[in-house]
């Protein structure tokens, strides 16, 4: 019986995902076939179906946690994996400086908006998820932990006395979440906006909107 090698089954699962995420994020999911994805990556229709069942299953994929299959290190160079997103958001609630620990996260969920693709790729996975349950199901529950960390945060921080005690958790959540999601739409809907050359922006936002006292606190580095 053949083996599969585990991790060149994950390279090649790495490879067409990467390659679809290009034509998604250009086309949109109906306007691109499982032909051009095949023809993108190099491989035939039984190759990539030996991979993902169907075209959906290939751009679920590209929303769910830890899709990139490639290897990855960290930021010292060690051959340690980076810690995953679900990582860092329990981390950051279990930090005893929760104001700095909520900024650190708005940085991780704002920071992919900055990528070339991803601002239309969100839209059209808000797009699709109107018609798919399962991928709402599967985006809500990524939202769903990302504004419960935050919301968590603000908790611990106005208790340390690090932010306005008399804002609602989360209803003050929400909006944080909102901004954060400007970002991306913002992206994908104009040209001429650079979230990356907004983020200093909103992190004064929320400075000016959390901290008692508003404008006259300092604001933090980034």
């Amino acid at each position: 019986m053949r083996t599969v090698d585990p991790a060149k089954y994950r390279a090649r699962r790495g490879h067409i995902i990467n390659t679809a995420t290009v034509l998604f994020a250009a086309k949109g999911f109906e306007r691109t076939t499982t032909a051009e994805i095949c023809k993108a990556a190099g491989i035939s229709a039984g190759n990539l179906f030996h991979y993902f069942p169907n075209k959906r299953a290939i751009f679920y994929a590209v929303f769910e946690e830890d899709t990139d299959d490639t290897d990855h290190t960290d930021a010292t160079g060690d051959d340690e994996p980076a810690a995953t997103k679900a990582e860092r958001l329990a981390a950051a609630r279990a930090s005893d400086d929760p104001w700095t620990a909520l900024l650190d996260t708005v940085d991780l969920l704002a920071a992919p908006a900055t990528e070339p693709l991803v601002p239309a790729l969100v839209m059209e996975a808000m797009i699709q998820a109107f018609r798919d349950p399962e991928l709402e199901a599967l985006l809500s529950r990524d939202n769903d932990e990302e504004q419960s960390t935050i919301t968590a945060l603000l908790r611990n921080a106005a208790a340390k006395g690090q932010i306005d005690p008399t804002l609602d958790p989360d209803g003050t959540a929400a909006w944080v979440m909102a901004l954060i999601a400007a970002l991306y739409t913002s992206a994908a809907t104009d040209p001429s906006f650079s979230p990356a050359e907004q983020l200093p922006t909103l992190r004064l936002i929320l400075q000016r909107f959390l901290r008692p006292g508003g404008a006259d606190q300092p604001v933090s580095p980034s």
